[in-house]
């Protein structure tokens, strides 16, 4: 049984093709189709539903602690409002899951984690949990909306004070509010445009959702999809859980070392991480040199022999050609290395090169 954001029924109003995503039902895309969506978040701006995304609270004396040591990044030096991203790691150094987590106060943390690992994750921190702490999941109070694009700036100013919208990237200002609506305003996304994410009490989303399209109409804000929250976050190589890593794959293979704090006293899945020393397989990019899109779970090869598997592939809007992130054996492939992926029983020619594949301009 597939839940529904709040949401739903404005999708459904504007159009939206609804698919089954991490157990909700949500618009894939809408009438304008994916390119036009992607390509309005590369160029003014796109709104999206992400109130399928789950919430945690961290709450009590001992909550600091208890987050150094489920996660693997460091926690202890950030200042209120701020926001820091970190893989979670099982025993063996695999990827519980990637997550944000906000400092509202000295005992008291937000987190935010993928819809599809909500009850996982939920039950990884209450099985690893000590001394004086409580999490609370509050996902089903939680609606997530988030504005990107270049314009998300100028409409969001036209609904708020310029003093509640966080200055820095991956910062947030709690306890504020946009069209008069109370939420939390967070200087993040996963689209490699300058936006912002709304967390807010579900019964208002829809409330938000209408605000900010009718701020936004004459600077081209348009709602968008899963489909185009993928091509985006692709060519920012933005990794995805499940994709470029899940529990078998460690977050030093994946490309996400600067969030693994190696000195730390200690943390879950550290002596694993530790004992493994090099990591065995890296993240690379490859751009499709040859005719043909690259899927996910395909095999990669170089000078005839198989050297790992794509994570991730799509034809990029705003690029204007196919992309691929894959895993592959350390060592395997430098930039500029031609290689090619096996997709349907043909060769696809490819070529190594740096990430991210796109990278806005300041």
């Amino acid at each position: 049984m597939e839940l529904k954001t709040p949401l739903y029924d404005a999708h459904v109003k504007a159009g939206g093709k609804i698919v089954p995503f991490g157990g909700y039902l949500l618009p894939v895309q809408y009438g304008t189709g994916v390119i036009k969506e992607h390509m309005a978040v590369r160029t003014q701006a796109g709104l999206f539903d992400v109130s399928h995304m789950g919430e945690v609270l961290c709450e009590g004396k001992d909550a600091l602690q208890n987050l150094q040591m489920i996660l693997t990044n460091n926690f202890d030096n950030m200042v209120d409002g701020q926001a820091r991203y970190s893989p979670m790691c099982n025993e063996n150094g695999g990827t519980v899951d990637d997550l944000i987590v906000y400092k509202k106060s000295d005992d008291h943390y937000f987190i935010v984690v993928n819809a599809a690992n909500k009850d996982k994750d939920y039950q990884w921190m209450l099985d690893h949990q000590f001394g004086e702490v409580i999490f609370t999941d509050v996902s089903e109070q939680y609606a997530q909306l988030a504005l990107q694009g270049p314009k998300a700036m100028e409409i969001l100013k036209k609904l708020t004070a310029e003093e509640n919208i966080p200055k820095k990237y991956y910062h947030a200002v709690f306890d504020t509010e946009v069209a008069g609506i109370p939420c939390i305003i967070s200087k993040t996304g996963y689209t490699g445009e300058d936006g912002v994410e709304l967390y807010l009490d579900s019964s208002n989303a829809e409330k938000m959702w209408d605000a900010l399209l009718e701020a936004g109409k004459e600077d081209g804000l348009i709602p968008c999809g899963l489909g185009a929250r993928d091509t985006l976050r692709m060519e920012a190589a933005m990794p995805l859980y499940g994709h470029e890593m899940d529990d078998t794959v460690s977050p030093l293979e994946t490309g996400l070392g600067f969030a693994v704090k190696m000195k730390k006293d200690d943390f879950i899945g550290k002596a694993a991480l530790e004992e493994k020393e090099a990591p065995q397989r890296t993240r690379i990019g490859l751009k499709v040199t040859g005719r043909g899109i690259i899927r996910e779970h395909q095999e990669v090869f170089k000078d005839g022999e198989k050297i790992g598997l794509t994570t991730s592939g799509t034809h990029c809007p705003y690029l204007g050609y196919p992309i691929a992130m894959a895993l592959v054996a350390e060592g395997s492939a430098e930039l500029g290395d031609k290689v090619e992926v096996e997709v349907r029983g043909r060769k696809v020619e490819a070529e190594v090169v740096a990430l991210p594949f796109y990278k806005r301009s300041k």
